[in-house]
């Protein structure tokens, strides 16, 4: 039994052997060095409300704040203004946590710039001494019990977690079993460096203990400290399984050069060479995916991100084959177009269609003419209004059949409405040019087979873009005289004879210029326009009766027009989400 006494609290010094504090009351504190009572102080506070040992002695003020006091000289070094539950100091006691009720504060302690004070006497009553402590960072976590190793501190938190802090930065060990409120069950009891093994308690009082490799622990204090000398001496005695945990600790550091040669996890470092810039170290990884996951969803999700990267350096190569792996048509699409890939664009449009990527299919066939292709696929997908009128601008010789077919799907629904359809086989005054129209598909076909296996260079553009805007009709009717298979319209008919005039002048005739004669022509011609007056009247209400009639038709042409719209409407939803 070296010492005993009446305490309200009692802390051990880090330092030396024997050397503790007590707090006997509200404001008195008394020192003991080697079991024998050294000095008493009051505390520089409105009470003392608990004592923390360590490297300094510390006491919680009741004003919410921590003093701390040099343990051989008493002297007062610094008060820190946060009212702490716990302190915790590092082994080398260089470092220091102060954990409050919902952060904790890691600062630096300078012993020598303290000691020298000291010596020289320069410490105020007030604020202690200048540049003893400096603040590093903060964790924004509630501490609940926790163990420094090296430069690293193990804790606990109210969540159930164990975690381990270098430099700031919070890594997450394991999640611990918590209580009905969710708050932790455990205590850091400490950590066994021989071992590897942190050593924790419950409630119940049972052991459980989790591998913290020291040497990885290390290795990372080594490069908070910028080290990096020692960290790689570190590095050859870290087992490989460890590898991708120092990596994502490298990464988060901003040491991605780093981070990307020691990861082994094919994932990361793909990732880490997209970022860097590394291209063909991505492509590389992508090249050595196993077969069986060639075609998973992470892979062809990884196949777009290098195409994309690849794309932003202008390496059009690499794009095309990373988008062909990843059957990334609209990729493919706009690049073909842009750098005038006719072959490419052929053959994006068969795999297109193939896979039931209708809109891109039916326009990699539209930017290579293959008008017939487009047509066609607007057939098979049932979009048979479109075809018609697609076949009306680009290839009149199929609007006969198109518009049979069309006449078939519509019947089903309305009869009359099909009816009303025209063709230009059965109505050809509604098809105005349309003879023209099929000598200009004759000269688009034949021109489209003249430049099919060399097509137009780029370089002639300034003079090509206007035939972009020729009416092809217009053209070929004025170097045909206009005809253009037309029949010519027929003269006007000439005046004909009035046969009651004829009449009249016939009787003025006979009668010499006869006065009876004279009187008898005027009848003639009083009765001759009584007759046009009638036959006149007679024309207009047929003319009436007739537009009567053609306002019934076109009423009844309207609602069937209207129930083949609903039903073309409805016919949409069949053809596809891609259109």
């Amino acid at each position: 039994n070296k010492a005993f006494g009446q305490a309200i609290d009692f802390v051990w010094s880090a330092t030396g052997t024997g050397d503790y504090a007590i707090r006997e009351s509200a404001n008195r504190i008394k020192f003991f060095k080697n079991f024998k009572e050294s000095r008493a102080i009051k505390p520089a506070a409105a009470s003392a409300d608990g004592l923390y040992g360590g490297h300094l002695l510390g006491v919680k003020g009741g004003d919410s704040a921590v003093l701390f006091y040099d343990w051989d000289s008493g002297e007062f070094v610094r008060k820190i203004d946060v009212a702490p539950k716990e302190v915790y100091w590092s082994d080398s006691g260089n470092l220091v946590l102060i954990a409050c009720e919902d952060s904790a504060y890691v600062l630096s302690y300078n012993a020598a710039t303290t000691a020298s004070a000291i010596a020289m006497g320069q410490v105020s009553p007030e604020d202690g001494v200048d540049g003893s402590f400096d603040l590093l960072f903060e964790i924004n976590d509630t501490i609940t019990s926790g163990e420094w190793v090296g430069d690293c501190f193990i804790y606990c938190n109210n969540a159930g977690r164990l975690n381990y802090s270098v430099g700031g930065k919070i890594q997450t060990l394991v999640h611990l079993d918590t209580n009905s409120s969710g708050a932790t069950l455990h205590s850091v009891l400490g950590y066994l460096a021989k071992e590897d093994r942190v050593y924790l308690v419950d409630k119940s009082l049972n052991i459980v203990s989790y591998r913290v490799m020291l040497s990885v622990l290390q290795y990372q204090t080594a490069v908070m400290r910028g080290d990096f000398d020692a960290a790689n001496e570190l590095l050859a005695s870290i087992p490989e399984t460890e590898y991708t945990t120092i990596a994502k600790f490298l990464e988060a550091q901003g040491f991605k050069e780093e981070a990307l040669e020691v990861t082994t996890d094919d994932d990361h470092k793909f990732d880490l060479a997209l970022e860097l810039g590394k291209i063909d170290v991505a492509h590389e990884l992508m090249d050595q995916t196993p077969l069986d996951e060639k075609n998973s969803i992470d892979t062809m999700a990884k196949w777009k991100k290098l195409s994309d990267a690849a794309l932003k350096i202008s390496d059009f190569e690499l794009t095309e084959a990373c988008s062909l792996s990843s059957d990334d048509f609209p990729g493919l699409l706009l690049l073909y177009s842009a750098v005038g890939n006719f072959e490419g664009m052929e053959q994006l449009a068969k795999m297109a269609q193939e896979k039931g990527k209708t809109n891109i299919a039916f326009v990699s066939h539209l930017l290579t003419g293959n008008v017939e292709e487009c047509a066609n696929l607007l057939i098979a997908t049932n979009r048979l209004p479109e075809a018609a009128f697609f076949a009306r601008t680009y290839l009149p010789s199929r609007v006969d059949e198109i518009v049979s077919l069309w006449k078939g799907d519509l019947s089903k629904v309305s009869e009359t409405a099909a009816n009303a359809l025209a063709d230009p086989t059965s109505h050809p005054e509604l098809f105005p040019d349309f003879n023209v129209a099929l000598q200009v598909e004759q000269m688009f076909l034949s021109n489209r087979k003249a430049t099919k296996a060399t097509g137009i260079a780029s370089c002639d553009y300034p003079t090509a873009k206007g035939d972009l805007e020729l009416d092809l009709i217009a053209l070929i009717k004025s170097q045909t005289g206009g005809g253009g298979g037309a029949a010519p319209a027929p003269p006007p008919p000439a005046a004909a004879a009035d046969p009651i005039d004829d009449a009249v002048d016939d009787v003025a005739a006979d009668a010499g210029g006869d006065v009876s004669a004279e009187v008898e022509a005027s009848r003639l011609r009083q009765e001759a326009e009584e007759a046009a007056a009638a036959v006149e009247a007679a024309r207009v209400a047929e003319e009436a009766a007739a537009a009567e009639e053609a306002a019934r038709i076109a009423a009844e042409l309207e609602e069937d027009a209207k129930a083949a719209a609903k039903a073309a409407e409805d016919n949409m939803e069949d053809f596809g989400e891609d259109w």
